[in-house]
């Protein structure tokens, strides 16, 4: 049990980084540097499509990232 809970930990660890590297960065000119980033705070908008998937994803697999980690640090 302790083998398979490690390596599903090791494949979920290997699809964050996958699905952390594909997000969209959030900066889009050299003028937020500048701003402050203050053109985004009034401009906001709910991430849509492609990008709500990504977030979801990486939120549901870093849950299951700790909850195994804790499983096997708790219970082996």
């Amino acid at each position: 049990m302790y083998d398979i809970l490690l390596g599903f930990m090791l494949v979920l660890s290997v699809f964050i980084i996958i699905v952390v590297a594909m997000q969209p960065t959030k900066t889009q000119n050299a003028s937020n540097a500048f701003l402050g980033g203050a053109s985004q705070l009034f401009g906001k908008q709910k991430a849509r499509g492609f990008e709500a998937v990504l977030i979801k994803t990486t939120i549901v697999c870093i849950v299951l990232f700790f909850v195994i980690a804790l499983a096997l640090t708790r219970f082996f």
